[in-house]
């Protein structure tokens, strides 16, 4: 009886592909496992169960331009999965296929033919930032002036300030705290992919971070967490679930009296960041290395809006050329008569 050849089958690289390739050589984060992990799982279930086709059965060559056509436009026609998530699972397979090929050259046509299949174009929904200076004051003052409400000012204030993502905020530990020489705080951030960026903190939230410092880290420690909670006496990193919740009850609170958006997350703060920057006229790329962004067209696509005032200006510029309001001639039968002269 002739044994299968197992190295044509398309699932054969999986386990080397999450576990070696993504944590050691494409510096992925554990979430970045989860994804491609669920995304793998997620197409397999489509071959063995839409398909019909065993996982045993199933080989690289059969990975097709139109099969994995057919695969995306069953994630989004059958599944209901949004443009955005429908390609972000089809790049998984894209990126596995690449993967393979890149360790036995035989399978590079049919990586070749998968990397050819289109993704969706999704439209790009702008998400709202926070227009109004006084509620955006309001916002990250409104914490009470306690111990606790200093921790809660530090977090909100690093969130819009440093413009980092909330899960780079809760992994800061208190070696990634450092001062500059004009007392300005910085903060050593490992961002997506592992890549590491240092930021500078403005003097106001400098001064309360070091306030917080002295409050929750009296001692020298470098290894614990800079945001953290107790359980069971231990001091374990906030999660990000906790700073959601957080931000979402002082932004409820501030919408009292204040115009916000519908819905404010830690996001809302980083993106309020980067677009006012942009509005002020700083460059793309400085705004692109602070946000840690590894392409600039990220950048450009997501943050970089005008503001309502901004767009009022463009709109009355080299406009003399339009005529002047002038009022309807009237309805009267009358009067009109008397203007053409046949009164």
């Amino acid at each position: 009886m002739k044994v299968k050849n197992t190295e044509c089958l398309f699932f054969c690289k999986v386990h080397d592909f999450l576990h070696v390739y993504i944590p050691e050589h494409k510096n992925g984060t554990k979430n970045t496992f989860i994804t491609y992990k669920q995304g793998l799982k997620t197409f397999r279930s489509y071959v063995n169960n839409i398909a019909g086709i065993s996982t045993n059965q199933f080989e690289f060559k059969d990975c097709t331009y139109d099969f994995l056509l057919d695969y995306r436009n069953y994630l989004h026609n059958e599944e209901g999965l949004k443009e955005k998530t429908a390609n972000n699972k089809l790049a998984v397979i894209k990126s596995y296929m690449k993967y393979a090929s890149a360790r036995d050259v035989s399978l590079q046509q049919y990586a070749f033919a998968v990397s050819q299949v289109p993704l969706y174009s999704a439209p790009r929904i702008q998400q709202p930032v926070i227009e109004d200076v006084d509620a955006l004051a309001a916002l990250l003052g409104i914490p009470a002036n306690t111990k606790k409400g200093l921790r809660d000012k530090v977090i909100l204030s690093i969130l819009y300030d440093g413009a980092i993502r909330v899960n780079e905020l809760v992994s800061l530990k208190t070696g990634n705290i450092s001062m500059a020489d004009d007392q300005s705080v910085r903060l050593r951030i490992h961002g997506k992919g592992n890549k590491e960026r240092s930021i500078l903190l403005s003097i106001k939230t400098s001064a309360l971070v070091r306030q917080y410092l002295d409050e929750y880290h009296p001692g020298s420690e470098k290894d614990v967490p800079f945001i953290y909670t107790v359980i069971g006496g231990i001091q374990k990193h906030m999660s990000i679930r906790n700073v959601q919740k957080l931000v979402k009850k002082y932004s409820d609170k501030v919408k009292a009296e204040y115009s916000l958006p519908e819905s404010v997350s830690p996001h809302t703060l980083r993106r309020t960041r980067g677009t006012t920057l942009y509005r002020d006229g700083v460059d793309l790329p400085a705004i692109s290395a602070l946000l840690g962004h590894e392409d600039i067209k990220t950048t450009k696509d997501y943050y970089a809006s005008l503001s309502q005032e901004q767009m009022r200006e463009i709109a009355n510029r080299k406009c003399e050329v339009v005529p002047d309001e002038e009022p309807f001639w009237s309805d009267d039968e009358d009067e009109m008569s008397r203007i053409l002269g046949l009164g």
